[in-house]
């Protein structure tokens, strides 16, 4: 046990120190025991069915969203392949572009692009790993996704201006991503009683550069959202026309 303890906050220290090579979201391969490697993959099978049940469908307008689907996973691969310098740490990190998704696509889809996303990395840029791609869909895709869109549409319906609420949705998208992250390796490392201690040690690391990276990533969403409302306002159309942010200038 106190091997597994040992080596988790060694990988601690290593996600704060690491050098610009370094990708702070993805956990790579190898990292998890395989029970709970399968345990993740378990969690996010349901998110993932759904999504392709729900892409099967004809859509109700007859206009097909395999488009948007295929925009969104190009910007979510995108994005988190991009590495981002915090000179404050010393190391880069990376945004993850889910909160983005989610609000264009819903929280459903946007696990299914994501997934994809870190299939494709995993398998041909080493980002991540094949063994921890449910920990790391789970992380991003879900926790991201889910928390970024329930931020969204939270402060929509209290008529916060679209651009913030997605600057806010970027925001809780990011953090809850390393915040899942954190459990996720905090849960399979740790020995008995040491969870606690071993998760505010691997979030504290986590810490220098996405507390900063997570900010950025709520400007990225709010521009994202701002100019695409000037562009394309039909893929607000639900959020507008129930709070009455129809408005450019709301945004």
């Amino acid at each position: 046990m106190q091997y597994k303890t040992r080596t988790a906050v060694g990988l601690a220290v290593l996600i704060a120190a690491a050098p610009t090579s370094a990708y702070a979201m993805h956990i790579p391969e190898g990292i998890l025991p395989l029970p709970w490697a399968g345990l993740w993959y378990l969690l996010v099978a349901p998110f993932v069915a759904l999504g392709l049940a729900r892409l099967r469908k004809p859509a109700p307008d007859g206009q097909s969203i395999k488009p948007l689907l295929g925009m969104m996973g190009a910007a979510v691969f995108v994005i988190s392949c991009m590495p981002i310098p915090v000179p404050v740490a010393g190391t880069c990190s990376h945004p993850v572009g889910t909160a983005m998704a989610a609000i264009l696509i819903g929280p459903v889809y946007s696990v299914l692009v994501s997934g994809v996303a870190l299939l494709l990395q995993a398998l041909f840029l080493a980002h991540g790993g094949l063994s921890t791609w449910g920990a790391n869909v789970f992380s991003m895709g879900v926790m991201g996704s889910f928390a970024g869109y329930a931020t969204f549409k939270g402060l929509t319906r209290l008529r916060v201006p679209l651009a913030v609420a997605a600057f806010f949705a970027g925001v809780a998208g990011d953090w809850a991503t390393y915040a899942a992250t954190s459990f996720e390796l905090s849960a399979a490392l740790s020995g008995p009683g040491g969870f606690l201690n071993l998760f505010y040690t691997i979030a504290a690391a986590f810490v220098p550069t996405q507390l900063p990276l997570g900010i950025l990533e709520g400007f990225i969403t709010a521009g994202a959202v701002r100019f695409l409302y000037g562009r394309r306002p039909e893929l607000f159309t639900g959020v507008t026309r129930a709070k009455g942010l129809s408005a450019a200038g709301e945004v």
